[in-house]
């Protein structure tokens, strides 16, 4: 049985990847990699986080996507060289993961550029190698645009699918209405669909607005109607005038402007082709709505396209919400919590989010204990590796607990009254409500910040815990969302869903509608292909979908009555 590294190697390989993970925005999961040089016992640290995260050390003969540089600057620089010069068709991301100085010598290549905050471009070499030092302070450039250009560099399926949409025309005369988590990424989609012949019009919700990226947005001619200070009332105003500008299609997150367009602007459906929705909280109340008779435009289910709901909500929110969760913890004095390497940690659910957080967790050392009121899915976790236990015993004795449901008040009162003196609260799922806080404070809890994204719940009688990112979901409201490669694919089921409306939405029912198996199929074949790989001829159809659980936020805008509240 292989070891487990010390706890020191441990939590230095766990800041590492974090950091790059922070700095780049990029996906460890299906990369290859290679370490060079360092103590074999930080090597291997290092390879045994990255393989649990999902990595794969490559061949010797193989080009790799991340090159970790753990020893002497002068063998780190040459392994870089040799890299740099291997025929590859994606980037090289050389990562410095040195203790103390920097363990490559970026004076050896010559001039290099920010490509976005932390990462220095080295065009001597390639267009595609970059730097990423995990050893110091990220350089601190906000710059918008080098973020987005960035995030585009990296969406080679959504770039091909837009291509596709450009060259035939299909956009030209549409207006699309935008709402999503707005950032690098969702700024890429957007400029996508313009500059294949759409109009586009952005709203975002205050808590999900990067104002830097909005701007830039806003430089490039398009219309954005988002602000992170707007109040409740400025962002009902604010998504009532996106949809003022009479959307053809709506790309949607947790179907708030769906909903919105039917309470407040019914005259616009019967203008309308449909609307993609990506959450499966979103879809819910509007399957709810269609067996009422009140839905009034197709709506493509993109969440339950294969494509989108395997990656991700089990890669990318995991890697996203677990990294985000332990660098909040990071900016903690150690005294303030529990959370420690070996440490133990919760996930409430264990749908697809609930597997990706679990395995990430196991891979950062936690031992992991899952609580899932479905009895099919808490086998399956046992079957993971995950201890089973109720939720309210579970968290007893529990550093570190993340909420993995997206359903209101998973995290009751009971429950925080039931966790650790000090444990650390976190949510992956991300509904509104997610955690029991507005309970705790009418039960006499008191909530005072205690540092940059966490604030500490403290009863009467001293128990406390710590709350991260006011229990919004940690990775959009705490850090930079999902991974560039994973928003690749959901963006691009998004697009191969305007197809669909551009195509087909005079023939689709005032319903939810699955995305066509094709569109998972080119998105998966396109991806492969990207990343250097293929796949065998299909020689069956695609299988029946499996049950998804929700993931993102509920309705913030209308009528209770077209919630659901389970």
């Amino acid at each position: 049985m292989p070891q487990r590294p010390d706890p020191a190697r441990a939590a230095w390989a766990s800041a590492a990847v974090r950091r790059f993970a922070a700095a780049t925005n990029l996906l460890v999961a299906a990369r290859t990699y290679r370490i060079v040089g360092g103590d074999p016992r930080d090597t291997a640290a290092l390879d045994a986080l990255l393989t649990g995260l999902g990595a794969r050390p490559a061949e010797s003969h193989e080009p790799v996507d991340q090159l970790w540089c753990l020893g002497d600057p002068a063998e780190s620089t040459a392994a870089v060289e040799r890299e740099a010069d291997r025929p590859r068709g994606a980037t090289l991301v050389v990562v410095d993961a040195g203790r103390y100085v920097p363990a490559v010598d970026e004076d050896a290549f010559g001039p290099v550029a920010p490509a976005r905050p932390g990462v220095l471009a080295v065009p001597a070499l390639s267009d595609d190698v970059f730097l990423v030092s995990t050893g110091r302070d990220p350089e601190d450039d906000p710059a918008a645009a080098a973020r987005i250009r960035w995030a585009r560099r990296s969406m080679p399926v959504s770039r091909a699918v837009a291509a596709e949409l450009r060259d035939g025309g299909l956009l030209r005369g549409t207006r699309v209405g935008v709402s999503m988590v707005l950032e690098p990424k969702t700024a890429v989609l957007v400029l996508l669909l313009r500059d294949a012949g759409a109009e586009v019009v952005v709203y975002a919700h205050a808590d999900e607005t990067d104002d830097a990226v909005a701007q830039a947005l806003r430089d490039a001619g398009v219309p954005v109607h988002a602000s992170s200070t707007a109040t409740t009332a400025e962002q009902k105003t604010l998504a009532l005038a996106m949809l003022d500008t009479r959307p053809h299609v709506l790309l949607d997150d947790g179907s708030h402007l769906v909903r919105l367009a039917h309470q407040e602007r019914p005259d616009l459906l019967p203008t309308m082709l449909g609307a993609a929705e990506e959450t499966t909280s979103g879809l819910r109340p509007l399957r709810t709505m269609a067996a009422r008779g009140t839905l009034g435009i197709p709506v493509v289910a993109v969440n339950d396209a294969r494509s989108k709901t395997f990656f991700d909500n089990r890669y990318g929110t995991g890697q996203s919400t677990v990294a985000a969760t332990l660098d909040l913890v990071d900016g903690l004095a150690s005294s303030a919590h529990r959370v420690r390497p070996g440490g133990s940690a919760v996930v409430a659910g264990s749908g697809p989010v609930g597997e990706g957080v679990a395995q990430v967790l196991r891979a950062f050392g936690f031992r992991v204990t899952v609580a899932e009121v479905d009895p099919v899915r808490a086998l399956q976790a046992r079957f993971a590796g995950s201890a089973v236990a109720p939720l309210v015993d579970a968290v007893r004795d529990a550093d570190l607990v993340m909420s993995a449901t997206g359903v209101p008040d998973t995290i009751d009162h009971a429950v925080l009254r039931a966790a650790a003196d000090g444990a650390v609260v976190s949510v992956a799922g991300g509904v509104d409500h997610e955690v029991a806080v507005e309970d705790a404070l009418a039960a006499g809890a008191t909530r005072v910040p205690e540092a940059p994204g966490v604030e500490r719940l403290t009863w009467p009688d001293g128990h406390h815990v710590l709350l991260l990112a006011g229990g919004a979901g940690v990775n959009t409201s705490a850090a930079e969302g999902n991974p560039v490669e994973i928003m690749d694919l959901s963006f691009a089921v998004q697009l191969g869903a305007v197809r669909m409306l551009l195509e087909h939405g005079d023939e689709l029912e005032r319903a939810v509608v699955p995305v066509d198996p094709a569109v998972d199929e080119a998105t998966a074949r396109a991806a492969l292909a990207a990343w250097g790989s293929r796949s065998d001829p299909p020689v069956r159809p695609a299988g029946h979908l499996p049950d998804r659980e929700p993931d993102v936020r509920t309705h913030r805008f209308g009528d209770p009555s077209t919630d659901h509240r389970p």
